[in-house]
Protein backbone atom coordinates (compact mmCIF):
# COMPACT_ATOMS: atom_id res chain seq x y z
CA UNK A 1 0.00 0.00 0.00
CA UNK A 2 1.33 3.40 -1.04
CA UNK A 3 1.33 6.52 1.11
CA UNK A 4 -1.51 8.90 0.17
CA UNK A 5 -1.91 12.62 0.84
CA UNK A 6 -4.65 15.21 0.59
CA UNK A 7 -3.24 17.86 -1.73
CA UNK A 8 -6.29 20.02 -2.45
CA UNK A 9 -9.51 21.03 -0.70
CA UNK A 10 -12.62 22.99 -1.62
CA UNK A 11 -15.97 23.82 -0.07
CA UNK A 12 -18.97 26.00 -0.65
CA UNK A 13 -20.37 28.02 2.19
CA UNK A 14 -22.93 25.88 3.99
CA UNK A 15 -26.49 27.20 4.40
CA UNK A 16 -29.25 27.83 1.88
CA UNK A 17 -28.22 27.70 -1.76
CA UNK A 18 -30.01 28.51 -5.00
CA UNK A 19 -27.53 26.33 -6.92
CA UNK A 20 -28.26 22.71 -7.84
CA UNK A 21 -26.35 19.84 -6.26
CA UNK A 22 -24.23 19.56 -9.40
CA UNK A 23 -23.52 23.29 -9.49
CA UNK A 24 -22.55 23.35 -5.81
CA UNK A 25 -20.23 20.41 -6.29
CA UNK A 26 -18.67 22.07 -9.32
CA UNK A 27 -17.78 25.08 -7.15
CA UNK A 28 -16.21 22.92 -4.42
CA UNK A 29 -14.56 20.56 -6.90
CA UNK A 30 -12.93 23.31 -8.94
CA UNK A 31 -11.69 24.97 -5.75
CA UNK A 32 -10.06 21.66 -4.77
CA UNK A 33 -8.50 21.25 -8.22
CA UNK A 34 -7.06 24.77 -8.12
CA UNK A 35 -5.83 24.28 -4.57
CA UNK A 36 -4.00 21.13 -5.69
CA UNK A 37 -2.36 22.93 -8.64
CA UNK A 38 -3.70 20.40 -11.13
CA UNK A 39 -6.11 20.41 -14.07
CA UNK A 40 -9.38 18.46 -14.38
CA UNK A 41 -7.73 16.13 -16.90
CA UNK A 42 -5.36 14.94 -14.14
CA UNK A 43 -8.18 13.50 -11.99
CA UNK A 44 -8.67 9.80 -12.63
CA UNK A 45 -11.85 9.05 -10.65
CA UNK A 46 -14.62 10.68 -8.62
CA UNK A 47 -16.00 9.27 -5.36
CA UNK A 48 -19.11 11.25 -4.41
CA UNK A 49 -21.35 11.30 -1.35
CA UNK A 50 -25.02 12.12 -1.90
CA UNK A 51 -28.02 10.85 0.03
CA UNK A 52 -31.26 12.48 -1.05
CA UNK A 53 -30.69 13.86 -4.53
CA UNK A 54 -33.66 11.87 -5.81
CA UNK A 55 -36.02 13.61 -3.36
CA UNK A 56 -34.32 17.00 -3.59
CA UNK A 57 -33.99 17.34 -7.36
CA UNK A 58 -35.30 14.10 -8.89
CA UNK A 59 -31.65 13.21 -9.53
CA UNK A 60 -30.47 9.75 -8.53
CA UNK A 61 -27.47 9.08 -10.78
CA UNK A 62 -25.64 12.27 -9.86
CA UNK A 63 -21.95 11.25 -9.76
CA UNK A 64 -21.30 11.17 -13.54
CA UNK A 65 -23.07 14.51 -13.93
CA UNK A 66 -20.83 16.08 -11.27
CA UNK A 67 -17.77 14.62 -12.99
CA UNK A 68 -18.78 15.99 -16.38
CA UNK A 69 -19.58 19.42 -14.95
CA UNK A 70 -15.95 19.96 -13.92
CA UNK A 71 -14.38 18.36 -16.98
CA UNK A 72 -13.52 14.89 -15.68
CA UNK A 73 -13.76 13.08 -19.01
CA UNK A 74 -15.11 9.51 -18.95
CA UNK A 75 -13.60 8.68 -15.54
CA UNK A 76 -15.14 6.23 -13.07
CA UNK A 77 -17.70 8.24 -11.07
CA UNK A 78 -19.46 6.52 -8.18
CA UNK A 79 -22.10 7.75 -5.74
CA UNK A 80 -21.82 6.63 -2.11
CA UNK A 81 -24.69 6.47 0.35
CA UNK A 82 -24.11 5.60 4.00
CA UNK A 83 -26.53 8.22 5.36
CA UNK A 84 -24.68 11.09 7.04
CA UNK A 85 -21.29 9.41 6.64
CA UNK A 86 -21.59 9.14 2.83
CA UNK A 87 -18.76 11.53 1.94
CA UNK A 88 -16.42 9.99 4.50
CA UNK A 89 -17.10 6.55 3.03
CA UNK A 90 -16.36 8.04 -0.40
CA UNK A 91 -13.11 9.49 0.96
CA UNK A 92 -12.09 6.13 2.44
CA UNK A 93 -12.61 4.29 -0.85
CA UNK A 94 -10.82 7.05 -2.77
CA UNK A 95 -7.86 6.72 -0.40
CA UNK A 96 -7.88 2.94 -0.83
CA UNK A 97 -7.84 3.23 -4.63
CA UNK A 98 -4.74 5.44 -4.57
CA UNK A 99 -3.03 3.41 -1.86
CA UNK A 100 -3.61 0.22 -3.86
CA UNK A 101 -2.22 1.73 -7.06
CA UNK A 102 -5.50 1.76 -9.00
CA UNK A 103 -5.10 5.50 -9.58
CA UNK A 104 -2.63 8.28 -8.79
CA UNK A 105 -4.92 11.30 -8.40
CA UNK A 106 -8.59 11.07 -7.41
CA UNK A 107 -11.31 13.34 -6.09
CA UNK A 108 -13.60 12.63 -3.13
CA UNK A 109 -16.44 14.82 -1.99
CA UNK A 110 -20.15 15.23 -1.56
CA UNK A 111 -23.11 17.47 -2.25
CA UNK A 112 -26.59 17.93 -0.79
CA UNK A 113 -29.46 20.41 -1.10
CA UNK A 114 -31.63 19.46 1.84
CA UNK A 115 -33.29 22.84 2.35
CA UNK A 116 -35.01 22.60 -1.04
CA UNK A 117 -37.30 19.89 0.39
CA UNK A 118 -38.73 21.98 3.23
CA UNK A 119 -38.98 20.79 6.82
CA UNK A 120 -41.77 18.15 6.50
CA UNK A 121 -40.21 16.28 3.57
CA UNK A 122 -36.69 16.71 4.91
CA UNK A 123 -37.77 15.27 8.26
CA UNK A 124 -39.46 12.31 6.53
CA UNK A 125 -36.50 11.57 4.27
CA UNK A 126 -33.89 11.98 7.00
CA UNK A 127 -35.87 9.47 9.06
CA UNK A 128 -35.31 6.96 6.25
CA UNK A 129 -31.86 6.58 7.78
CA UNK A 130 -33.50 4.69 10.63
CA UNK A 131 -34.76 1.09 10.52
CA UNK A 132 -37.95 0.82 8.49
CA UNK A 133 -39.99 -1.85 10.31
CA UNK A 134 -39.79 -0.98 14.00
CA UNK A 135 -38.40 2.57 14.08
CA UNK A 136 -39.86 4.56 11.17
CA UNK A 137 -43.29 2.96 11.52
CA UNK A 138 -43.51 4.02 15.16
CA UNK A 139 -42.68 7.63 14.29
CA UNK A 140 -39.08 7.60 15.50
CA UNK A 141 -36.99 10.44 14.08
CA UNK A 142 -33.36 11.31 14.71
CA UNK A 143 -34.17 13.83 17.45
CA UNK A 144 -36.00 10.94 19.11
CA UNK A 145 -33.01 8.58 18.77
CA UNK A 146 -30.64 11.06 20.37
CA UNK A 147 -33.16 12.13 23.01
CA UNK A 148 -33.22 8.48 24.09
CA UNK A 149 -29.41 8.51 24.12
CA UNK A 150 -29.49 11.61 26.34
CA UNK A 151 -31.93 10.09 28.84
CA UNK A 152 -30.00 6.82 28.92
CA UNK A 153 -26.72 8.70 29.44
CA UNK A 154 -28.12 10.75 32.32
CA UNK A 155 -29.50 7.66 34.04
CA UNK A 156 -26.38 5.55 33.49
CA UNK A 157 -24.00 8.19 34.85
CA UNK A 158 -26.22 9.69 37.58
CA UNK A 159 -26.76 13.10 36.03
CA UNK A 160 -29.96 15.03 36.61
CA UNK A 161 -31.80 16.07 33.46
CA UNK A 162 -31.32 19.73 34.41
CA UNK A 163 -27.58 19.18 34.73
CA UNK A 164 -27.49 17.38 31.39
CA UNK A 165 -29.41 20.22 29.72
CA UNK A 166 -26.80 22.66 31.01
CA UNK A 167 -23.98 20.50 29.63
CA UNK A 168 -25.68 20.15 26.25
CA UNK A 169 -26.08 23.92 26.15
CA UNK A 170 -22.36 24.32 26.87
CA UNK A 171 -21.56 22.18 23.81
CA UNK A 172 -23.83 24.37 21.69
CA UNK A 173 -22.25 27.59 23.00
CA UNK A 174 -18.74 26.26 22.25
CA UNK A 175 -19.60 25.17 18.72
CA UNK A 176 -21.41 28.40 17.88
CA UNK A 177 -18.37 30.30 19.15
CA UNK A 178 -16.17 28.34 16.74
CA UNK A 179 -18.65 28.61 13.87
CA UNK A 180 -18.87 32.37 14.26
CA UNK A 181 -15.21 32.51 13.17
CA UNK A 182 -15.73 30.20 10.17
CA UNK A 183 -16.66 31.93 6.89
CA UNK A 184 -17.96 28.61 5.51
CA UNK A 185 -20.40 28.03 8.41
CA UNK A 186 -24.17 28.00 8.10
CA UNK A 187 -24.83 29.61 11.51
CA UNK A 188 -22.19 32.28 12.07
CA UNK A 189 -23.44 33.60 15.37
CA UNK A 190 -22.55 33.20 19.01
CA UNK A 191 -25.19 32.28 21.59
CA UNK A 192 -25.36 32.67 25.35
CA UNK A 193 -25.65 29.79 27.77
CA UNK A 194 -29.02 31.10 28.94
CA UNK A 195 -30.35 31.22 25.36
CA UNK A 196 -29.08 27.71 24.67
CA UNK A 197 -30.69 26.31 27.83
CA UNK A 198 -34.08 27.98 27.32
CA UNK A 199 -34.61 27.40 23.59
CA UNK A 200 -37.84 25.74 22.36
CA UNK A 201 -37.99 22.01 23.08
CA UNK A 202 -37.66 19.56 20.15
CA UNK A 203 -37.43 16.13 21.82
CA UNK A 204 -36.94 16.20 25.58
CA UNK A 205 -34.23 16.97 26.70
CA UNK A 206 -33.01 18.21 23.28
CA UNK A 207 -34.07 21.74 22.38
CA UNK A 208 -33.52 23.86 19.29
CA UNK A 209 -29.89 24.59 20.13
CA UNK A 210 -29.20 20.92 20.81
CA UNK A 211 -29.90 20.08 17.15
CA UNK A 212 -27.91 20.76 13.99
CA UNK A 213 -29.65 22.51 11.07
CA UNK A 214 -30.59 21.13 7.69
CA UNK A 215 -28.05 22.64 5.27
CA UNK A 216 -27.17 22.89 1.60
CA UNK A 217 -23.55 22.60 0.57
CA UNK A 218 -20.75 20.72 -1.13
CA UNK A 219 -17.17 19.82 -0.29
CA UNK A 220 -14.35 18.18 -2.23
CA UNK A 221 -10.75 17.12 -1.85
CA UNK A 222 -7.95 15.75 -4.03
CA UNK A 223 -5.93 12.71 -2.95
CA UNK A 224 -2.63 11.78 -4.57
CA UNK A 225 0.07 9.16 -4.27
CA UNK A 226 3.24 10.06 -2.38
CA UNK A 227 5.48 10.77 -5.34
CA UNK A 228 2.92 13.02 -7.01
CA UNK A 229 1.88 14.74 -3.76
CA UNK A 230 5.44 15.85 -3.10
CA UNK A 231 5.60 17.43 -6.54
CA UNK A 232 2.30 19.26 -6.14
CA UNK A 233 2.62 20.84 -2.69
CA UNK A 234 5.02 21.66 0.11
CA UNK A 235 2.29 20.86 2.65
CA UNK A 236 0.86 17.41 1.86
CA UNK A 237 -1.50 16.17 4.55
CA UNK A 238 -1.02 12.43 4.87
CA UNK A 239 -3.76 9.86 5.43
CA UNK A 240 -2.42 8.02 8.48
CA UNK A 241 -5.35 5.67 9.08
CA UNK A 242 -8.98 4.96 8.27
CA UNK A 243 -11.66 2.80 9.83
CA UNK A 244 -15.28 1.90 9.24
CA UNK A 245 -17.67 0.00 11.46
CA UNK A 246 -21.31 -1.02 11.32
CA UNK A 247 -23.99 -2.20 13.68
CA UNK A 248 -27.64 -3.17 13.68
CA UNK A 249 -30.33 -0.51 14.11
CA UNK A 250 -30.61 1.31 17.43
CA UNK A 251 -33.56 -0.75 18.65
CA UNK A 252 -31.32 -3.85 18.59
CA UNK A 253 -28.49 -2.19 20.51
CA UNK A 254 -28.20 -2.89 24.22
CA UNK A 255 -26.68 0.46 25.17
CA UNK A 256 -27.37 3.51 23.01
CA UNK A 257 -24.90 5.60 25.03
CA UNK A 258 -22.10 3.71 23.26
CA UNK A 259 -21.94 3.64 19.46
CA UNK A 260 -20.37 0.24 18.83
CA UNK A 261 -19.82 1.02 15.14
CA UNK A 262 -17.69 4.01 16.21
CA UNK A 263 -15.61 1.91 18.58
CA UNK A 264 -14.95 -0.61 15.78
CA UNK A 265 -14.04 2.14 13.30
CA UNK A 266 -11.72 3.91 15.73
CA UNK A 267 -9.88 0.70 16.58
CA UNK A 268 -9.14 0.22 12.87
CA UNK A 269 -8.03 3.80 12.36
CA UNK A 270 -5.78 3.95 15.43
CA UNK A 271 -4.24 0.58 14.59
CA UNK A 272 -3.43 1.53 11.00
CA UNK A 273 -2.02 4.90 12.06
CA UNK A 274 -0.07 3.36 14.98
CA UNK A 275 -1.48 6.10 17.19
CA UNK A 276 -3.51 6.43 20.39
CA UNK A 277 -6.20 8.95 21.39
CA UNK A 278 -3.61 10.94 23.34
CA UNK A 279 -1.76 11.63 20.07
CA UNK A 280 -4.66 13.53 18.47
CA UNK A 281 -4.37 17.33 18.43
CA UNK A 282 -7.74 18.31 16.95
CA UNK A 283 -10.95 16.48 16.03
CA UNK A 284 -14.00 17.08 13.87
CA UNK A 285 -16.69 14.68 15.05
CA UNK A 286 -20.35 14.04 14.41
CA UNK A 287 -22.35 16.42 16.63
CA UNK A 288 -25.69 16.13 14.86
CA UNK A 289 -27.05 16.62 18.38
CA UNK A 290 -25.08 17.96 21.33
CA UNK A 291 -25.37 14.68 23.26
CA UNK A 292 -23.77 12.97 20.23
CA UNK A 293 -20.62 15.06 20.72
CA UNK A 294 -20.27 14.01 24.35
CA UNK A 295 -20.80 10.34 23.51
CA UNK A 296 -18.37 10.51 20.58
CA UNK A 297 -15.55 11.97 22.67
CA UNK A 298 -15.83 8.86 24.84
CA UNK A 299 -16.16 6.40 21.95
CA UNK A 300 -13.03 7.81 20.33
CA UNK A 301 -11.07 7.41 23.57
CA UNK A 302 -10.53 11.07 24.44
CA UNK A 303 -12.35 10.56 27.76
CA UNK A 304 -13.34 7.55 29.80
CA UNK A 305 -16.91 6.36 29.36
CA UNK A 306 -19.15 8.48 31.55
CA UNK A 307 -16.65 11.35 31.73
CA UNK A 308 -17.07 13.11 28.40
CA UNK A 309 -19.38 15.61 30.05
CA UNK A 310 -16.57 16.59 32.41
CA UNK A 311 -14.43 17.51 29.42
CA UNK A 312 -17.15 19.93 28.31
CA UNK A 313 -17.57 21.41 31.79
CA UNK A 314 -13.82 21.85 32.29
CA UNK A 315 -13.18 23.37 28.86
CA UNK A 316 -11.00 20.53 27.61
CA UNK A 317 -12.81 20.43 24.25
CA UNK A 318 -12.55 24.18 23.62
CA UNK A 319 -10.14 25.74 21.13
CA UNK A 320 -7.46 26.14 23.80
CA UNK A 321 -8.30 22.89 25.59
CA UNK A 322 -6.53 19.55 25.74
CA UNK A 323 -8.44 18.13 22.76
CA UNK A 324 -10.23 20.82 20.69
CA UNK A 325 -13.44 19.41 19.24
CA UNK A 326 -15.29 20.79 16.21
CA UNK A 327 -13.17 23.85 15.56
CA UNK A 328 -15.23 24.50 12.41
CA UNK A 329 -18.38 24.86 14.48
CA UNK A 330 -19.27 21.24 13.84
CA UNK A 331 -22.53 20.10 12.34
CA UNK A 332 -24.21 22.21 15.01
CA UNK A 333 -22.96 25.54 13.67
CA UNK A 334 -21.08 24.88 10.43
CA UNK A 335 -24.08 22.91 9.21
CA UNK A 336 -24.98 19.44 7.98
CA UNK A 337 -25.44 18.92 4.21
CA UNK A 338 -25.52 15.20 4.83
CA UNK A 339 -23.93 13.93 1.61
CA UNK A 340 -21.09 16.46 1.93
CA UNK A 341 -20.50 16.52 5.68
CA UNK A 342 -17.62 14.04 5.94
CA UNK A 343 -15.39 15.75 3.39
CA UNK A 344 -16.42 19.05 4.96
CA UNK A 345 -14.78 17.68 8.11
CA UNK A 346 -11.71 16.75 6.05
CA UNK A 347 -11.66 20.34 4.77
CA UNK A 348 -11.44 21.68 8.33
CA UNK A 349 -8.80 19.23 9.53
CA UNK A 350 -6.60 19.86 6.48
CA UNK A 351 -6.99 23.61 7.06
CA UNK A 352 -5.96 23.15 10.70
CA UNK A 353 -2.94 20.97 9.87
CA UNK A 354 -1.82 23.49 7.26
CA UNK A 355 -2.04 26.21 9.91
CA UNK A 356 -4.60 28.18 7.94
CA UNK A 357 -7.63 28.33 10.24
CA UNK A 358 -7.11 31.93 11.34
CA UNK A 359 -8.72 32.86 14.68
CA UNK A 360 -9.87 29.28 15.28
CA UNK A 361 -6.42 27.78 14.62
CA UNK A 362 -5.22 25.15 17.10
CA UNK A 363 -1.60 25.96 17.90
CA UNK A 364 0.85 23.31 16.77
CA UNK A 365 -1.78 20.93 15.36
CA UNK A 366 -0.06 18.04 13.61
CA UNK A 367 -2.53 15.14 13.83
CA UNK A 368 -6.28 15.46 13.23
CA UNK A 369 -9.22 13.08 13.53
CA UNK A 370 -12.44 12.89 11.47
CA UNK A 371 -15.48 11.00 12.76
CA UNK A 372 -18.77 10.73 10.86
CA UNK A 373 -21.81 8.74 11.96
CA UNK A 374 -24.52 7.51 9.62
CA UNK A 375 -28.09 6.49 10.40
CA UNK A 376 -29.48 5.22 13.68
CA UNK A 377 -26.01 4.58 15.17
CA UNK A 378 -25.55 1.99 12.41
CA UNK A 379 -22.38 3.06 10.57
CA UNK A 380 -19.34 5.19 11.42
CA UNK A 381 -16.35 6.14 9.27
CA UNK A 382 -13.14 7.51 10.84
CA UNK A 383 -10.07 9.09 9.24
CA UNK A 384 -6.77 10.18 10.81
CA UNK A 385 -4.72 12.81 8.99
CA UNK A 386 -1.25 14.04 9.87
CA UNK A 387 1.03 16.81 8.74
Amino acid sequence: MRKVAVVGIGSTKYGKSDKTCVEMFAEAGMDAIHDANIAPKDVEALYLGNVLGDYEEDSMNIAPFCAAEIGLKNVPATKFETACSSATAAFRDAYTAVAAGLANIVMAGGTERALLMGTPLATKTFAMGTETRYEQKTGLTFPGVFAMMAHAYAKKYNLTIDKLKELLAMVAVKNHHNGAMNPKAHLQKEITLDKAINAPMIAEPLNLYSCCPFSDGASACILASEDIAKKLTDTPIWVAGTGMGSCGPSYMQKDVTRVIAREAASRMAYKQAKLDPKDIDVCELHDCFTIAEIAATEGLGFFKFGEGWKGVEEGETSLDGRIPINTSGGLKSKGHPIGATGVGQVYEIVTQLRGGAGPRQVDGAEIGYIDTLGGDLAVVVNVILRR
